[in-house]
């Protein structure tokens, strides 16, 4: 049973819940929950603290240097691993690579009118990294997609303009055509090379 039982205590445990969840999605190695608590604890009460502003500095300087050097090596990692597959895939017949370097494969083939850069379209698609995870699908949704066809990565963009309505492709696309050096969000790192199953369902 909780030793926690009034709404007060409710309540501030929540904050501490909020807070700790916050550490968690960015965290440092070493970080100590009890070094923490005191921290919190002395600016809450005007207790004087027990590390100075000076150490207090030092410190946040040399993790941040920690974290960065361990995402630029991560992010080179994934570079490495992303142009290793793609020279790899770029070996079978059934693939196509362009000048820019996206790499596709007809899944299923369709002719007449094509999408333009002006165009807005109707798709499904399924979305992983290299490693087969799932960063997005809108057929997992249930639901198509519609956009236009220049406010979506560049590999996107050179892909529908090949495709007609019907067709579906298997997109193979360098970091550099897709997010890039920022990623997207949390699924989606640094420099990662992506796959996509795109189905064009109409042109609006």
């Amino acid at each position: 049973m909780s030793k926690f039982t009034t709404l007060e205590q409710h309540a501030s445990y929540g904050i501490g819940l909020q807070m700790g969840q916050q550490l968690a999605d960015r965290p440092f190695d070493g970080l100590d929950i009890t070094a923490v608590a005191a921290g919190l604890a002395a600016a809450y009460n005007e207790q004087a603290p027990e590390v100075t502003d000076e150490q207090i500095r030092a410190a946040f300087g040399v993790i941040s240097e920690r974290m960065q050097a361990a995402e630029a090596e991560k992010a080179e990692a994934l570079a490495e691993a992303g142009e290793l597959f793609l020279t790899e895939n770029a070996k079978r017949a059934e693939v196509t690579v362009t000048a820019s370097g996206l790499q596709y494969e007809v899944l299923v083939a369709a002719e007449g009118e094509k999408p333009t850069t002006a165009s807005t379209v109707r798709t499904h698609y399924h979305g992983t990294l290299i490693d087969g995870t799932v960063f997005d699908s809108s057929y997992q949704r249930g639901e198509p997609a519609e956009f236009p066809v220049s406010g979506v990565i560049a590999g996107w963009t050179e892909a529908l303009q090949l495709m007609a309505v019907g067709s579906k492709l298997r997109l193979f696309v360098p970091h550099n055509l897709a997010y890039g050096e920022r990623g997207a969000g949390n699924a989606i790192a640094p420099f990662s090379t992506l796959v996509f199953d795109v189905e064009l369902l109409a042109i609006l």
